[in-house]
C-alpha cells in the first residue's frame, strides 16, 4: 500500500528475477512458482493473503459462513473492474470455477475446488453438468458457495490462482492464445505489456483496478533467471532489484559484503527426492527405496550445502500446523553410522551390492543451488552405498513434462509449496488422480481412502488423525525423500519498500514501492 514516507524515486519500475520461464499465465492452469508471482499481479480472488498470510479482502470486501460451515457467502466489491474497464462480477467467478473443474480444460490443481459440493464428481466425470457445481451468483456482487463439508481454511483457499477468475470473452475469443499480449484481460494491479520469451514479462499498472491510486509501482519487470550466480551477478551490476534466490555457495560473502540486503523467511514448502515406481529399479522395490532414504544426510545438506537456514526434514508435511502431529520416523536420530548400516542390509536385500552393483539417474532442474545439492547426494549414496548416480540437468519445463509422463524418470528433484496453511494440500498432491502429482506413480488405494476420507471429515481432530495416518502410509512406502524445509531467500535492495513475501512466498507488486536515493 501506497504510504507517506520518503519521497519516491522517479520512474517507479521494479525489476524482479523469477527463476523460471512461467509455464503459463491462465491461473487455472498455474502450477510453478514463477507462474503464481504473476498471476498474483495480473489476477485477484475473492480473498488475497496477506503479509501475516491471512486471508485478506480482494475482490471480495467480505464474507460469512452459515452455522454448519457448508455455506460461504461473498460480497464483491462495486468497483472491481477488468483491465478494460468492464465490471467483474460473481457470475465471472462461477463462469471461471466451472471451466476450472470441467476435465476437458485440465486445469492443474482442480482437487483444490474438491471442497466444493458437486466439484470432485464433475472433475472425474461423474457428473456430467457443470452447472452442478455448488457456486451460484443471486445477483451482481453476490457470490454463495456450497461445500460438500466443513473447510475452515475456505476463505484462505480461495487466494490460490486457480480460484482467480478469467475473462470469459477473452477466453472465447482466443482460446489457449487468451494469455498473451494484447489478448490477457486480467482485474489485478497491473497488465501484461510484454512477453519475450527466455528474455522478459513488463507488466504495467492496470488503471482500472479498484485500488488503483495506492499502487506506486508504474511497471514490474519480470526476468527468468535459473542460475543463481548469473542472477546475483545481475543484481550486483544493478539490473535487478529483487532476486528470487540465493547461490548457496556464496552466501558468507553476501553475509559480510550485503548483510543488510539479505531476506530470509520461512516458506511454507519443502525440497525432495521423488522415485519414479512404475519403471525399474525402484517399481515394486521397497527395499531400495528405503536405503536410499536411510543413506541420506539430511542434516549435513542443511548445515553445508544449502546453509541458509533450511531444516533438515524426514516427513511430508512442514512443521507448524495447529492442531497436526506427523507421524515420528524413528530412524531419524541414529548415527549416521548406524543409519548406513541399516541401508546396506536392505540394498543387499533389494538384490544390489558388489556383485550387483546399482546405477541410477537423477534428474534435477537447471539450477547451481540445486546441482550442488544434488552432487553430494550423489556422494552420499556412492561412499555409503557405492550407488552410481549419474546426474542430469534439465530446463525446468521438460522436467515437468518428463515427470508427468512417468516414461523415462528414475530418481528426480521437485519441491512443493502448500496453497493453504494445513496438511491436506501435501497429502493431496501424492494422489495419482491429483492435478498437482508429484510424478512417482505412487497410487495405493489405502493411502487414498485415507485422504479423501479426511477431506470430508467434519470434526477437525478425527480430520488431523486421518491425515496423519495417511501421511504414516505414504512414509512407510517411500514414494519420495522429503530433504529440508524450505525458506524464503532474497536480496533486495535498500531503496526498495514492501517487498515482504509471506510464508507462501508471495509479495503482491501493488505493496510495493520505491524510494529516491542519494546516489
Amino acid at each position: 500500500m501506497l504510504l507517506a514516507g520518503p519521497a519516491l524515486a522517479d520512474p517507479q519500475i521494479l525489476r524482479r528475477g523469477n527463476n523460471a520461464e512461467p509455464l503459463t499465465l491462465d491461473p487455472q492452469r498455474a502450477e510453478t512458482a514463477s507462474d503464481v508471482n504473476l498471476d498474483q499481479d495480473l489476477f485477484e480472488g475473492l480473498t488475497i493473503l496477506d503479509r501475516s498470510s491471512r486471508p485478506a479482502p480482494g475482490v471480495a470486501t467480505q464474507w460469512t459462513v452459515s452455522d454448519d460451515g457448508l455455506t460461504y457467502r461473498f460480497k464483491l466489491r462495486p468497483a472491481a473492474r477488468w483491465s478494460d474497464g468492464s465490471p467483474v462480477t460473481a457470475e465471472d467467478f462461477v463462469w471461471s470455477w466451472r471451466r476450472a473443474v470441467m476435465p476437458v480444460n485440465a486445469a492443474k490443481l482442480t482437487y483444490l475446488f474438491y471442497p466444493i459440493a458437486h466439484a470432485e464428481a464433475i472433475a472425474t466425470g461423474k457428473e456430467p453438468d457443470p452447472a452442478a457445481l455448488g457456486v451460484q451468483a443471486p445477483d451482481p456482487q453476490t457470490l454463495v458457495v456450497t461445500l460438500r463439508a466443513p473447510a475452515p481454511y475456505f476463505s484462505a483457499l480461495v487466494a490460490a490462482p486457480t480460484f482467480m477468475p478469467v475473462p470469459r470473452a477473452a477466453v472465447e475469443k482466443a482460446g489457449a492464445l487468451f494469455t498473451r499480449p494484447g489478448n490477457l484481460v486480467g482485474n489485478g494491479a497491473f497488465k501484461l505489456a510484454e512477453w519475450t520469451p527466455q528474455s522478459r514479462i513488463i507488466l504495467a499498472r492496470n488503471p482500472n483496478y479498484w485500488d488503483a491510486a495506492k499502487v506506486a509501482l508504474d511497471e514490474v519487470i519480470y526476468y527468468p533467471v535459473e542460475d543463481q550466480k548469473e542472477e546475483l551477478k545481475r543484481y550486483r551490476a544493478g539490473e535487478l532489484d529483487v532476486t528470487c534466490d540465493l547461490p548457496t555457495d556464496q552466501i558468507d560473502f553476501i553475509r559480510t559484503t550485503m548483510a543488510g540486503e539479505v531476506r530470509i523467511s520461512p516458506y511454507f514448502g519443502l525440497s525432495f527426492l521423488g522415485f519414479n515406481l512404475t519403471r525399474p529399479p525402484f517399481k515394486d522395490n521397497l527395499k531400495l527405496r528405503q536405503a536410499i532414504d536411510m543413506a541420506i544426510d539430511r542434516e549435513m545438506l542443511a548445515a553445508k550445502i544449502v546453509r541458509t537456514g533450511e531444516t533438515p526434514t524426514y516427513v511430508w508435511v512442514p512443521p507448524g500446523i495447529p492442531g497436526y502431529a506427523s507421524p515420528d520416523v524413528p530412524w531419524k536420530s541414529q548415527p549416521i553410522a548406524d543409519r548406513i548400516a541399516t541401508a546396506k542390509r536392505l540394498l543387499a536385500e533389494a538384490g544390489y551390492g558388489p556383485g550387483h552393483p546399482l546405477k541410477v539417474e537423477l534428474r534435477y532442474n537447471t539450477s547451481e543451488n540445486n546441482r550442488r545439492t544434488m552432487l553430494a547426494i550423489a556422494g552420499m549414496l556412492k561412499q555409503a552405498l557405492d550407488i552410481e548416480v549419474d546426474l542430469v540437468n534439465e530446463e525446468f519445463k521438460t522436467l515437468i513434462q518428463e515427470r508427468k509422463l512417468l516414461q523415462v524418470t528414475q530418481m528426480f528433484r521437485s519441491g512443493m509449496v502448500g496453497e493453504y496453511y494445513d496438511p491436506e494440500p501435501f497429502l493431496e498432491s501424492m494422489l495419482p488422480s491429483s492435478g498437482n502429482a508429484q510424478g512417482t506413480g505412487y497410487d495405493d488405494p489405502d493411502y487414498e481412502n485415507l485422504v479423501k476420507q479426511a477431506s470430508i471429515t467434519a470434526d477437525p481432530a478425527e480430520r488431523m488423525k486421518l491425515l496423519a495416518s495417511a501421511e504414516a502410509k505414504l512414509l512407510a512406502d517411500v514414494p519420495a525423500i522429503p530433504l529440508y524445509n524450505h525458506v524464503n531467500k532474497q536480496m533486495v535492495k535498500p531503496y526498495v519498500r514492501g517487498f515482504e513475501p509471506n510464508l507462501f512466498g508471495i509479495v503482491h507488486s501493488k505493496d510495493v514501492s520505491l524510494v529516491r536515493t542519494t546516489e
